[in-house]
């Protein structure tokens, strides 16, 4: 029988998560030495590297990615139990990862992380904000627990569920031209300068889908951050698409005016999204319940 130990676990986790021996020692409260000799004798016990050593560094390998989720699941399972012997009406503590694509974790961190935090104030969040495709890659490498993201996602071993409806809305600078239309029709796109977010994003995917359905135009500017676009448009320089809640502040103070444009379908769902593999302990249940009670669908 395999002689592993909790502590060789919590070592192993902790440098793939933090990505270094002195990280996790410092996270563990251990010595350096320490760690190495745990994370040594593990490998021992399983007879195979879970890093790659290259130049001092460690690289988590195929084998170390296929035992991670099984050494965060033992640990949790264990903190599940420790949790309901000591007081099942205990406060919940622990560490919970979360990605957030580029619109939920810039617009909507108050009504994603603000019913948990709530709650549950013991446990520690740490949120990841990139686009969309990112952050699904980052769910699959279980670099973080759980996902909140605007795109589509289609994948064997991921699961969606359904949080909230969301929108784009058409921009442009209350000088351009088209925003001095009483009532806009598609051919009055024609030619237009478009600002899109980079490839990867689902705003871009929507925006490109909206577009076909407009004479053509043109790209003017690829640029990663909602806020970039914004200040664009407001520029002068194109239009865009970009999500409701980014436009609230410059639609009140008159630098921004959102085009009425009925002709399009803007409106798309956002998403959370888990690993199917990943054990859903007493932390990820606690949050896919406190967004069922915290906030309610748009419909």
């Amino acid at each position: 029988m395999l002689g592993l130990s909790i502590r060789q676990l919590e070592v192993f986790v902790a440098v793939a998560t933090t990505g270094g021996v002195r990280q996790a020692a410092d996270q563990l409260h251990l010595t350096q030495p320490a760690i190495s000799m745990a994370l040594g004798e593990l490998e021992r016990q399983l007879g195979a590297a879970l890093f790659d050593r290259e130049r001092g560094r460690l690289r988590l390998n195929a084998q170390g990615a296929e035992q991670l989720p099984l050494a965060r699941e033992i640990l949790e399972r264990l903190s599940d139990m420790q949790r309901r012997h000591r007081d099942a009406h205990g406060a919940l503590e622990g560490e919970l990862r979360i990605g957030a694509s580029n619109t939920v974790g810039n617009y909507l961190v108050g009504e994603l992380l603000g019913p948990i935090t709530a709650q549950h104030p013991m446990v520690a969040l740490h949120l990841t904000v990139d686009n969309t495709r990112d952050i699904t890659r980052m769910l699959l490498d279980h670099a973080v627990d759980i996902a909140c993201v605007e795109g589509p996602v289609h994948h064997a071993q991921l699961e969606t569920l359904p949080w909230r409806n969301d929108a784009l809305v058409v921009c442009a600078a209350p000088a351009h031209p088209l925003a001095q239309r009483a009532r806009l029709q598609p051919r009055d796109f024609s030619d237009a300068r478009w600002i899109l977010r980079e490839r990867g994003s689902a705003t871009r995917s929507l925006t490109e889908q909206a577009m076909t359905a407009l004479p053509p135009g043109r790209i003017l500017l690829e640029l990663g951050q909602i806020e970039a676009i914004k200040q664009a448009v407001i520029a002068g320089l194109g239009i865009a698409c970009l999500p409701y809640a980014a436009t609230l502040d410059a639609v009140a103070t008159g630098r921004l005016r959102v085009l009425r444009t009925p002709f399009l379908q803007l409106d798309r769902r956002l998403s959370i999204v888990l690993h199917r593999s990943r054990y859903r302990g007493a932390l990820i249940e606690a949050f896919l319940h406190s967004l069922e009670t915290g906030t309610h669908v748009q419909d």
